[in-house]
């Protein structure tokens, strides 16, 4: 594989993954695939060729036809990436590599278009710089994100089309940046805070059958919390609502979109095991989530990071 320095480390996991599941979908197997190859199928590329693999359930719809189906990506402790995809059946398919990313902290998929189906990929590493990837532009968002512990998009909830940005940070504030629908991003608005109780905070899609994109929070005694969505830049959330009980039995909670392909967007919880469990999701804000299915016996604490 090509060696790739300096702000390539932020930006490469979606070319990377784009190549490398279209090597999958050719029966060649995962290959390396060098930073500077001229075109590398875009995300969005990549997402229907997942669809076009998982087979006729990936085009069963839910209430609205448009959760999102994407990628899980994990980053194991030598810093090599690898991504799984929904299978069909309610898991994941065989894990492909993706190559090396050293500089990688955490990376959030783009949902631009509200198709369900990312065509972007938001790349935050070390140095504190945000960089995106996408059909047509890799760019340098910014830097001095490393005010911040906690980023992920959920998707849109500015009430717009494109995805949007959470960011918290180290005094528990929550903060939104609405996407452009490029990559870019407006000025951060303030949510609230006392987010810092949370250990966890996750969210790809809505939860609630409404139409808007959800998020939900582990504190710290492992209450599992839901906030609604409402489509309001300026109070984007509704007043918190109680899941559960026992989820410190996760180490990591993150939801990828749609795994079981059923139309609504689920949650997958590491276990303290290295196990994984896939929650799928009801549409149904009083019990948003099934009782949980074992997709994954054991060995996903290799992964440093997971999204």
């Amino acid at each position: 594989m090509a060696k790739t320095t300096g702000r390539k480390h932020g930006r490469i996991a979606a070319r990377l993954a784009a190549a490398a599941v279209t090597a999958a979908l050719v029966g060649t197997g995962a290959t390396a695939f060098a930073a500077d190859t001229p075109h590398a199928p875009s995300a969005f590329e990549l997402a229907e060729a997942g669809k076009a693999k998982a087979g006729p359930a990936a085009t069963q719809s839910g209430p609205t036809g448009e959760e999102p189906f994407a990628p899980l990506f994990g980053v194991d402790r030598s810093d090599r990436a690898w991504m799984y995809l929904p299978n069909g059946k309610g898991g994941l398919t065989d894990r492909l590599e993706l190559g090396p990313v050293p500089d990688t902290k955490a990376g959030a998929l783009a949902d631009n278009t509200g198709d369900g189906l990312p065509d972007g990929m938001w790349n935050w590493d070390y140095k504190g710089s945000l960089y995106y990837s996408g059909d047509t532009d890799d760019f340098r968002v910014g830097g001095g994100w490393n005010i911040y512990n906690k980023v992920l998009s959920p998707g849109n909830l500015g009430g717009a089309q494109a995805a949007d940005l959470l960011a918290r940070d180290s005094s528990g504030t929550l903060w939104l940046y609405l996407g452009y629908g490029n990559g870019k991003l407006t000025s951060r608005y303030k949510v609230g805070g006392g987010w810092g109780q949370y250990t966890q905070i996750a969210g790809n899609g809505d939860l609630t059958g409404d139409g808007k994109a959800d998020i939900v929070a582990r504190d710290k005694a492992g209450t599992l919390w839901l906030y609604k969505g409402t489509g309001n830049r300026t109070a984007p959330f509704q007043t918190r609502t109680k899941v559960g009980g026992g989820w410190n039995t996760y180490n990591t909670l993150v939801s990828s979109g749609d795994v079981d392909l059923d139309g609504k967007t689920d949650l997958l919880g590491r276990g303290n095991d290295g196990s994984l469990w896939l929650y799928k999701g009801t549409g149904n804000a009083s019990a948003p989530y099934k009782q949980r299915v074992k997709i994954g016996n054991g060995g996903w604490n290799t992964y440093r990071i997971l999204f």
